[in-house]
């Protein structure tokens, strides 16, 4: 068991050695392409004598160093649990939980998502604040999912029915802002983000599908170290394919 551990390590050493790597050819690389984000309030119109909604220019976000940031967040984490808090990590792995996962996902997933709604049209700076924080809980319920069943014979599913609802809600949101400027814009987005919003659709999907088969104990996945490093896996190519697809496209 000792060397499946020192090969976790060296595996997450690795990991994140790619995606540092990454995010400085990124930041190297990328242009100065931005989006600007607004913001909605009301104001007074004094020829109609109501208040009408109004849009402002909040500020312009630099989409380089904006999608380096996750492949950054990720190399930090992957550091910390392959030196000094190797022995945490490796502990909470026993018991069947990885902190370090989750807390990392809820703030680098929760920028994925924001970079792919703003390319489908979501530019009002609240409705981001909220979609990152919804997709953060979701990824907090699967931190609960791992805590919760320390505790439960049987399995419960409470918490990762909460989270798939949670994502489901986000995604609705995307596509919801995406379809409106289609019908309403009369615009035609580039192909790219069609290509990002698919790619990503189906990786967001797989974390829950690796966690169903962890605790249906189906295959491998019997084994609880073998859903951690397709944790691992996952979370490099979906965040490879996301940065590169903006870099293509945009940057």
């Amino acid at each position: 068991m000792e060397s499946v551990y020192k090969k976790l390590r060296i595996y997450n050493l690795i990991m994140g050695l790619l995606h540092l790597v990454q995010g400085i050819i990124m930041l190297i690389v990328s242009n100065d392409s931005s989006l600007t984000i607004t913001r909605n309030y009301l104001e007074f119109n004094q020829e109609i004598m109501r208040l009408v909604p109004a849009t402002e220019n909040f500020m312009d976000l630099k989409m380089g160093p904006f999608i380096a940031s996750f492949l950054f967040m990720s190399a930090i984490a992957h550091f910390i649990v392959s030196t000094f808090g190797f022995g945490w990590y490796a502990r909470n792995l026993q018991r069947g939980i990885n902190y370090a996962r989750w807390y990392e996902y809820s703030i680098s997933s929760s920028v994925m998502i924001v970079a792919i709604a703003m390319f489908s049209g979501m530019l009002d700076i609240v409705s981001l604040m909220l979609l990152f924080t919804v997709n953060a809980l979701m990824n907090l319920f699967g931190l609960m999912m791992e805590l919760h069943n320390q505790t439960t014979e049987r399995t419960n599913w409470t918490a990762f029915i909460f989270g798939c609802i949670a994502g489901a809600v986000t995604w609705i949101a995307v596509f919801i802002y995406l379809f409106t400027s289609l019908g309403k814009a009369n615009i035609e987005f580039p192909s790219f983000v069609y290509a990002i919003l698919i790619t990503f659709l189906v990786f967001f999907n797989s974390f829950a599908i690796n966690m169903f088969l962890q605790y249906k104990k189906i295959g491998p996945w019997k084994n609880y170290l073998f859903g951690e490093s397709m944790y691992v896996l996952l979370s490099l190519v979906a965040k490879s394919v996301l940065a590169w697809q903006v870099f293509a496209g945009t940057l």
